[in-house]
């Protein structure tokens, strides 16, 4: 941070006062991320902010104009890169909206497994940083262990752990070893898993005196502001709108699960904790009974894990080096000679954050004539100023914390 003091000019007679010009970022270690907030301070109390939205884009849209369909998964990976598998997703669900394709029931399933997974991954580290910016660090480090076992699990199913380009157009590259599924077991184990961590968590920040008081009444937002802004997500529903997209729009036979959808009252750092709480429970219970929807596959169906869809999805890897056939689809795949079909599609997801969604024209070419990628911290982002301004320096840090803004969703 660095600041400056800058005189105000009042009228004649009145008091001369002073003010605190704050660069808040753009790296500073309270900002998680690159992140330009030109704070105007008298004392401890904003005056005045200014965010600078676009100060480290990437160009990703323009990027993807000149991409195939598999080389931009994973330019999706760098948006929210804390929960990368729920941008894989939605956009291979995207691509798959334009071409046709459906995929199987088991598919759908494991899909949701990650999907789920990957949200958990994302609530427990911007919860966990919301108490550290409190001034409480313990929490983390009890359940940043358990994102380690979720990476491990991403790391079974693909080989990869925090930016995954996790799955293909159709489903995944291979079947869940059981190895993944045994780390699976472990990570929802009720007494020793994740379960009992989250128990723990809550018994230390959700009655504790000194957190509610630094979050209760803190960045608050309401539901006309937030919908007019076009919020989305766990940050719309702490405003009180139950909106989500896994209902409203069900996708990857998210209709198939029973859950609930959190709501809380005030929108302010304190219910959106509370939210992004109860979404982790609600994200257990949907890996739980997609995890017994996938038990109940036996013989062959057991080991459906892509659809059928041969233009778009790489052959296996032994009949690539061993027939023509496989050989040249891989290429034509890969290096974008498939043309696709003429059209124009709009699908989104539920991400961690909000409504993640990708807007897809094709002019029949092999590279998208435009991409565009809805994503829900660039919103947010714009509202940063009206929830901080006449609020304490150190509440503008806990805003943003709970607000979980990602510079590289923020700013594709």
């Amino acid at each position: 941070m660095s600041a400056t003091t800058d005189n105000i000019i009042l009228p004649e007679g009145s008091i001369e006062k002073h003010t605190t010009t704050l660069n808040l970022g753009p790296t500073h270690p309270a900002t998680h991320g690159v992140f330009q907030n030109i704070l105007e301070l008298d004392g401890e109390r904003i005056i005045k902010s200014t965010s600078t939205v676009g100060y480290i884009h990437r160009a990703f849209e323009k990027i993807a104009e000149r991409r195939p369909l598999y080389q931009i998964t994973p330019l999706t990976d760098r948006l929210n890169y804390c929960s990368s598998p729920l941008n894989n997703m939605g956009w291979h669900l995207t691509c798959e909206k334009l071409l046709g394709i459906h995929t199987p029931k088991r598919v759908d399933y494991l899909r949701i497994i990650i999907m789920e997974l990957a949200r958990i991954s994302d609530h427990l580290i911007c919860n966990s940083i919301v108490g550290v910016d409190s001034g409480a660090y313990t929490g983390f480090l009890y359940v940043m262990q358990f994102r380690e076992l979720i990476y491990e699990i991403y790391e079974e199913i693909c080989g990869s752990r925090l930016t995954t380009t996790i799955g293909r157009i159709g489903g995944f590259e291979r079947n869940f070893s059981n190895a993944a599924f045994e780390k699976l077991e472990k990570f929802l184990d009720d007494k020793n898993g994740y379960p009992a961590q989250l128990r723990e968590f809550e018994k230390l920040f959700n009655r504790n005196r000194i957190f509610m008081e630094r979050t209760i009444g803190s960045g608050p937002i309401s539901a006309e502001r937030a919908l007019n802004y076009g919020f989305t997500g766990p940050n719309l529903r702490a405003a009180g709108v139950d909106y989500d997209v896994r209902v409203a729009t069900p996708y990857s036979s998210y209709q198939d699960f029973d859950f609930t959808i959190p709501v809380g009252n005030t929108g302010d750092c304190y219910d959106r904790f509370l939210v992004r709480n109860e979404e982790m429970w609600q994200s257990l219970s949907i890996i739980n009974q997609a995890y017994k929807k996938v038990q109940e596959f036996k013989g062959a169906e057991a080991e459906v894990f892509h659809a059928d869809a041969p233009d778009y999805y790489l052959p296996e890897k032994k009949d690539v080096y061993t027939k023509m056939e496989a050989l040249i689809y891989h290429f034509k795949i890969v290096m974008g000679e498939t043309e696709m079909p003429v059209g124009e599609v709009y699908h989104s997801i539920e991400g961690a954050n909000g409504e993640l969604g990708y807007y897809l024209i094709s002019d029949g070419g092999r590279t998208p004539y435009r991409l565009h990628f809805r994503r829900p911290c660039f919103i947010y982002y714009q509202a940063f100023p009206e929830l901080v301004e006449g609020g304490l320096l150190s509440d503008a840090i806990i805003t943003m914390s709970s607000l979980n803004l990602i510079a590289g969703e923020m700013d594709a």
